[in-house]
């Protein structure tokens, strides 16, 4: 094990094969030991959603960029939330609200790779999502699969990246909030003989493709793929975890009978049993047009869900080892456009955090009285990622082995921020 920090663009820049190998022999390895975070659910409202009618909103501000809604005071003393987040404003003593996220990338796609894998996008690289490495650093538990996708990958850059397949998401293939949701590829639809005999017989195929080339990666990927997948379907505890209907009406209609709230719900099943790191989506926050009747329409099922699931993980007394992590790709401009919406901003916007390990009761940086820039604290993405992992129990400095023999950091000059941290 070796703590030599001899960084990727040291490593890039020495250009010779001699060079390359002692590099490769001082890759920067630490051990990952679970942290105070054993699971993280990670809720991405997908568009970019407007801070000023959300968690940073701007009461004092002139009407064209405080915008059409109101603010109300939460239960922590001076801290106010939109108007419509009535029920999450009960928990905020649970949260840390991050209100200087700061980036350049006002590409839905660009903004999109950065918070779900902690870097700029790069032609020459493909990164991995934070829900593969960090399948890659622990592994699956309790024959359930490490990282978990509600409803589905909701992008590229939710992938594996240059890691292997084998670290990929398993996608549900429905919405739990749907009235006749079945997860995809959860049952064979054969008895148990005729599916251990398919079992047998696909063993025997690939063992002997791989002792003839050698041990091909791509089929080293999909055996592995092959064996989570036959532990899942043999696991009747893994698949119990999987069936929202064993909730109670009264929880389920507590979380919202909804898309929201179905997912919150599926999500703190999953992690609850097991699962590492669950994303889920909810809504569509890109609005350009009309952006009251926008967030009027999508908010209260967020508030409702989210909430709730805030309150059910601390019942349960999961919320110490569940770290809930609310984002979007960017933000929106300061000012109100001509047709009643706001335009992509990346400049400042807001994030979300709760429980493994970080501190409840407080609000993490300050945008400026407009919602122009941060003003205070800013949180660029790769120390957001970091904070992520270092409560997770994963270095974010680590590196790990990309194509070509290059060994590429987990996170690029991310420092953790300690200030959050419990």
């Amino acid at each position: 094990m070796f703590n030599v920090h001899i960084g990727r663009r040291s490593f890039l820049g020495a250009g010779l094969a001699g060079m390359a190998s002692t590099a490769l022999g001082e890759l920067k390895h630490y051990d990952s030991v679970e942290g105070s975070a054993k699971s993280v659910i990670f809720i991405y409202l997908p568009g970019g959603m407007a801070a000023q009618e959300s968690f940073d909103p701007k009461p004092l501000a002139p009407t064209e960029y405080k915008g059409p809604l109101n603010s109300i005071q939460t239960n922590v003393a001076g801290t106010l939330l939109s108007e419509k987040l009535t029920k999450t404003a009960s928990v905020a003593d649970k949260l840390t609200i991050i209100r200087s996220m700061t980036h350049g990338e006002a590409a839905h796609e660009r903004g999109t790779h950065n918070v779900f894998t902690g870097y700029k996008p790069s032609p020459a690289l493909s990164y991995p999502s934070m829900g593969a490495v960090v399948t890659h650093e622990f592994g699956s538990k309790n024959n359930l699969p490490a990282y978990i996708c509600i409803p589905n990958q909701p992008n590229e850059f939710a992938g594996t990246g240059y890691l292997s397949t084998a670290y990929g998401s398993f996608s549900l293939g429905s919405d739990p909030a749907s009235n006749n949701f079945q997860v995809r590829d959860l049952t064979t639809g054969v008895d148990s003989v005729r599916f251990k005999r398919r079992q047998s017989t696909l063993d025997i195929v690939n063992n002997r493709f791989l002792s003839a080339n050698g041990g091909v990666d791509n089929v080293k990927a999909m055996n592995s793929f092959y064996d989570k997948a036959y532990d899942l379907i043999n696991s009747t505890t893994a698949q119990e975890a999987f069936k929202i209907e064993k909730e109670s009406p009264e929880l389920r209609d507590k979380y919202g009978r909804n898309t929201a709230g179905a997912r919150m719900l599926l999500a703190r099943r999953l992690t609850e049993a097991g699962a590492r790191f669950v994303t889920l989506t909810y809504g569509g926050w890109d609005m350009h047009n009309n952006i009251a009747n926008g967030i009027s329409n999508q908010m209260p099922a967020f508030d409702q869900g989210f909430a709730t699931l805030i309150e059910d993980l601390s019942d349960r007394g999961l919320l110490d080892s569940t770290l809930v992590c609310v984002v979007s790709e960017f933000g929106r401009t300061p000012k109100i456009n001509g047709t009643a919406g706001r335009d992509h901003w990346p400049k400042v916007f807001s994030s979300v955090l709760a429980g493994g390990g970080i501190k409840g009761g407080i609000t993490y940086g300050t945008s400026d009285a407009t919602g122009s820039e941060p003003d205070e604290n800013p949180v660029k993405i790769p120390h957001w990622a970091a904070t992520i992992y270092n409560r997770l129990g994963i270095n974010a400095d680590k590196e790990l082995m990309a194509p070509g023999e290059r060994p590429i950091e987990i996170v690029d000059f991310g420092k953790v921020i300690k200030d959050i941290l419990v």
